[in-house]
């Protein structure tokens, strides 16, 4: 996380008595809240390879689960009211002290506006953070590829980018001609521009 985040983090980890377990990289969830049961108390894990700030707001929105436990237990709707206020007033402190560049934090602003379960769904906010990711050569998203260019995800299959269909691109895998969807921000390899 930004270095200057850290003792903020710091205090909720002993202030909240917290367990705060940096995890493997999961591709369902960046971060996990877990409330206290039995001989456990509260539990918290972020995924190692987020980037900082990808990092800090995952931290902050699972530190707004554990506040919201800690004033409603289980009246509360996981990403409610209660919830989306607490993350809106943990965040305050991280804007004081200017922590985000100012494409994020222009970005985290429009999201606070009406946060959800997670900031992956807000295509801004996930687009501003995915700028600070370090991604391996000839790794590009989905949408910064040419129409028509060949790309490849994980395991190997082929895909040409055909069009734009509201927020998804229409792609055909090459070697069978079925069609997919796929989100802007979808991270493949280019094989090939058209």
């Amino acid at each position: 996380m930004p270095v200057a985040a850290a003792p903020i983090i710091a205090r909720w980890i002993d202030y909240f008595n917290c367990e705060f377990k940096i995890s493997r990289n999961r591709n369902t969830k960046y971060g996990d809240y877990r409330h206290p049961f039995k001989d456990a108390g509260h539990r918290i894990s972020v995924n190692y390879n987020l980037n900082p700030y990808a990092f800090l707001i995952t931290t902050v929105h699972e530190f707004a689960h554990l506040l919201t436990w800690n004033e409603h237990k289980r009246k509360a709707k996981p990403h409610g009211k209660e919830w989306k206020d607490n993350f809106k007033k943990m965040m305050r402190p991280f804007f004081e002290q200017e922590i985000f560049p100012p494409d994020v934090k222009h970005a985290i602003h429009r999201y606070l506006e009406n946060p959800s379960a997670s900031s992956c769904t807000d295509l801004n906010l996930f687009r501003a953070l995915k700028q600070y990711d370090h991604k391996p050569d000839g790794v590009h998203t989905v949408e910064k590829l040419p129409m028509h260019s060949l790309f490849s995800i994980k395991g190997g299959r082929v895909f040409r980018k055909e069009s734009l269909i509201r927020k998804r691109y229409r792609c055909v895998e090459v070697k069978t001609g079925a069609v997919y969807l796929f989100p802007p921000l979808a991270e493949v390899t280019l094989i090939e521009e058209a």
